[in-house]
Parts: C-alpha cells; sequence; structure tokens
C-alpha cells in the first residue's frame, strides 16, 4: 500500500468532502477520487458510504483512519530520526580519556557538546593511555583523549585540546610546601617521587623521569601508583611529591599543596583521538568542536 494513499485517505476521512479534502492537499478532485476507489480496490473493502450526497466512514473506513494516523506518525518519526543521526544530533558517542583531563578543559568541552547536542547519548570512561590505545583500535570507543598523545597518532584522526605547564604536587608536612622561596627541580634528587602509571611502561612516569634527567638527576626513591588519583592520594598521606598538571591545582585537595617549580619544564598536552575510518557524524561534530573550543581559547 502506497503511503500517499494513506495521506488522501486520512484527508477525506477527515474532511468527509472530497472537494475540500482534494483542495487541502493541493490537487484536482477526480484524481483524488480515483485514489481513494484504487485504496478501495486494494483492499476489497468499501471506505466510504457515499449515498444521500454525504459522505461517510464505514466501520472498516474508522480502523483504517486510526491505524493510518499512527502509521504516518511512526513514519514521520523515523524519518525524524534518521535524519537526525544522520547528522550526529543523535545516536551514541563514546569517550575515553585519562584522569587527569577531568581537571582541565575536556569536562567544559563535554558540556558544550551535551548542549548543541542534547539528543546524543555520551557515553564517558577513564582509562590509562595504553588502554586508550587499544580500546580505540579494537573500535570499543570513538575518541579517546590521551596524555599527551597516543604512540600511534600518526594512524588517527588528531587535535590537540589543551597546553599547560608541570606543577609540584607536595604533602602538606613538607617542608617545600611551606617555603617562600623559588623551589628549584634539581633540589628534590633526594625526595621521593609518585609516578604514575605503574603499567604499563613506557609512560607519563617515564616523561617525569626524563623531565628530571634534564635536570641532571633521577629521584633517589621512587613509588609507582597504577593511575592518577592513586597518584594524588599517595602524596595528601606523606608518601611522597608528584609532578602534575597545572589544571589539577583548580581542584583543591586535603593534604596536597600545589606549587610551580624553577628548571625543565616542557609542559604537557591532552589531545583528542579517533580513527580515521571512523566517519561517525558524532565524532566529525565533536572534533568541530574542539576546533572551535580551541580557537576561542587562544
Amino acid at each position: 500500500m502506497e503511503f500517499k494513499r494513506l495521506k488522501y485517505f486520512i484527508a477525506v476521512a477527515e474532511e468527509l468532502h472530497f472537494g475540500r479534502a482534494a483542495a487541502r492537499l493541493g490537487m484536482a478532485q477526480p484524481p483524488l477520487s480515483r485514489q481513494i476507489a484504487a485504496l478501495e480496490d486494494q483492499l476489497g473493502v468499501k471506505l466510504f458510504d457515499r449515498s444521500r450526497n454525504q459522505v461517510r466512514l464505514t466501520d472498516a473506513g474508522e480502523v483504517l483512519l486510526d491505524r493510518a494516523r499512527d502509521i504516518l506518525t511512526d513514519l514521520d518519526s523515523a524519518y525524524r530520526e534518521a535524519t537526525l543521526i544522520g547528522k550526529g544530533g543523535a545516536g551514541r558517542l563514546r569517550i575515553a580519556f585519562v584522569g587527569s583531563a577531568t581537571h582541565g578543559p575536556l569536562p567544559t568541552l563535554i558540556k558544550s557538546f551535551r548542549s548543541h547536542y542534547p539528543d546524543v547519548d555520551l557515553s564517558l570512561s577513564s582509562m590509562n593511555n595504553a588502554e586508550l590505545e587499544r580500546a580505540l583500535i579494537q573500535r570499543d570507543i570513538d575518541i579517546a583523549v590521551a596524555r599527551p598523545h597516543l604512540a600511534a597518532a600518526e594512524e588517527l584522526r588528531s587535535a590537540r585540546l589543551f597546553h599547560e605547564p608541570l606543577i609540584l604536587a607536595l604533602p602538606d608536612g613538607s617542608p617545600h610546601a611551606r617555603t617562600t622561596s623559588p623551589i628549584a627541580l634539581r633540589d628534590l634528587a633526594a625526595e621521593t617521587f609518585v609516578l604514575y602509571p605503574r603499567r604499563p611502561r613506557p609512560s607519563f612516569a617515564d616523561f617525569i623521569l626524563h623531565v628530571c634527567a634534564e635536570e641532571g638527576f633521577s629521584p633517589q626513591e621512587q613509588v609507582f601508583a597504577q593511575d592518577y588519583q592513586t597518584a594524588i592520594s599517595l602524596v595528601s598521606v606523606g608518601v611522597g611529591l608528584a609532578m602534575v598538571p597545572e589544571s589539577v591545582s583548580h581542584s583543591p585537595r586535603s593534604g596536597v599543596t600545589y606549587r610551580s617549580y624553577e628548571g625543565h619544564n616542557p609542559g604537557t598536552s591532552l589531545t583528542a583521538h579517533a580513527r580515521l575510518d571512523n566517519r561517525k557524524p558524532q565524532v566529525v561534530n565533536f572534533f568541530t568542536l574542539l576546533q572551535q573550543f580551541t580557537r576561542r581559547a587562544s
């Protein structure tokens, strides 16, 4: 059955007048009458009682009117939903990120994406860089936000979200947390450094060790944590100090003092990645919004 004939039928059923229904549909009356007759022939029933110069719905017509309205409503809804998903305004977007990214601009970017595309189902999770790369390759996620980037970045679509300096996270009880003098990184060689992640390597931990090496030392005591949250917890109870992105200082932590330092500071970045063959419109919209976001920030 043609959906066009259902629309014709509904117009006649609601107007109960072929002339008015034809005018409403923007067509001549004879073609409309032929379409209704063809529909009745197709169904093998009379839908209208045309006796006594009056058009009335038969019992079969009453039933079809209710069903036809539901069918066309569902069809219109399906068209709208398909169009919305096709343009990236609905559907699902899976984003995973390193734990420290929750203190930088990523939450603001995600909030902006939610505002622009409220019907997109956002799935958010925290992973380390190795887990991010594995999940991206296996198509378990759509977007990975890594620090500073993934090893396979050349084979991925990538965009830098943010670059920031490194700072020190010190236990409140540390003499370095109480002094007002500038802290020289090379003077911390005898301190315990809390590094993360413990595995896999190389990782952000090796990046920090390289920064220390540029200042001519390797920390005498090294304690490894599996993730940023564990590392900062160890700092808060006095296990040692950590070098962290500056943005984490925007979220105060009991037992932790954040200080800048003097010495080699290459900073650290957050980079968003997606597979080159992932052309989901939700992914395209995210990267477009990210580029607009970074342009405004700069």
